[in-house]
Parts: C-alpha cells; structure tokens; sequence
C-alpha cells in the first residue's frame, strides 16, 4: 500500500530529499503529507516547498516545553492522515504524546551501529575512537533514547586517511539508499514488530 509519512527534521534536510527522489521516481511507494522542523531556518524546510509538501514549524523558543510540541505534532499528523513518522535528522527527542499516537510507526535513522555510537554525535564519537567499521541504523523509536528496535543496518568502511568529512559523506550516502529501501518495505508489508523485535521479509521482487 502506499504509505502517507509525516517527516520530521531539524537541518539540511538531506534524507527528507531522499525521500522526496525515491518517491518521485516511483522507487518509494508513499506520500508526505507534512514536513515539520523544529527549526525556522532548517534548509529542509525550503526542500519540502520546492516539493509543494505542507510545512510546520515548532521552534523551541516558542515550544519550549517538548510535551507540547509532541502533542501538537500527533495532532496536526493525525489530522493528515499519516501512517508512519520519520524522523530525518530531527534534534528533539520525541516523548510519549507522539509515540502512543502512533505505537510502533516512529522510525528514527542514526549515523552509527547501534547500539555503538548513541547520541547525537555519533560521527564524530566514531571518529575520534578510531573505528574501522561504523555505519547506519534504521529502527523503531521508544521511550529509550537511540534503543528501539532495530529494523535494519548497513556498515560503513573507514578508508585510511579518511578525514571525519569524508566519514560523514559516507554515511549521508548510505542513509540516503538505506532509509528509502526499508520504508518501501514497510509499504509492501514487509515489516513485523514480535516481543520487541523487528521482522523484514525479503523483497519477492
């Protein structure tokens, strides 16, 4: 089926363009219905008007209380008729008003293998540890900060030399095909949620 998403971001907006590609080459079977930033200025937001997708923005000056700003969100959400949130680089962490309303159908993406590297420097953090492998992180978001489910994961290789720019570019490029692939097999049915694990078939086709 085609999914109706909600995207929640906070910068650049680069996986929300992603997004935006795969669905417009018709790789990605969905729709987004709104794009909500918790930034006035996040470069996203003019990505999701170029793509003619409705706009909110909740900046923590004005929601400074993130309770509010996560019921308001499931509201405005609800009211779009959304089946799956996508946080794509969004800086606050959501609370319960958002995750009941929509239990199992938050997906968060994290710049890392988790649970390696949590928070919100995980590049870096990686970085500066020396790894030689790293990687991306798709799961199901909780109560428990960068714990929910894993639904999948894809390494990334640390070239020799590598400075963390080129580390960062690396991961942006794998979360860019990763993100789009596992939501299209959400949209294909493809997904299940037993005694907290994630479940993915693989693809028929």
């Amino acid at each position: 089926m085609s999914l109706k998403l909600g995207v929640l971001i906070s910068g650049s907006g680069t996986n929300l363009q992603a997004l935006i590609d795969c669905i417009d080459n018709g790789s990605l079977d969905a729709t987004i219905e709104l794009v909500v930033s918790s930034r006035p200025s996040a470069q996203g937001l003019k990505r999701a008007e170029a793509a003619g997708i409705q706009t909110l923005t909740l900046s923590k000056e004005i929601y400074a209380d993130p309770l509010t700003a996560d019921m308001v969100i499931a509201s405005e959400l609800k009211r779009m008729g959304v089946d799956y949130v996508v946080m794509a680089g969004y800086m606050r962490k959501v609370g319960m008003a958002l995750l009941e309303a929509f239990p199992n159908r938050v997906l968060n993406i994290h710049p890392a293998l988790l649970p390696s590297f949590r928070g919100a420097h995980a590049i870096q953090d990686a970085y500066d540890y020396g790894v030689k492998v790293t990687g991306v992180t798709v799961h199901l978001a909780n109560f428990d900060y960068d714990r929910g489910p894993i639904i999948a994961q894809e390494p990334v290789f640390v070239q020799e030399g590598w400075s963390v720019d080129k580390l960062e570019a690396a991961i942006h490029k794998v979360e860019h095909r990763l993100y789009p692939r596992v939501i299209q097999a959400i949209a294909e049915g493809r997904m299940h949620v037993e005694a907290g694990r994630v479940h993915v078939e693989p693809s028929v086709g």
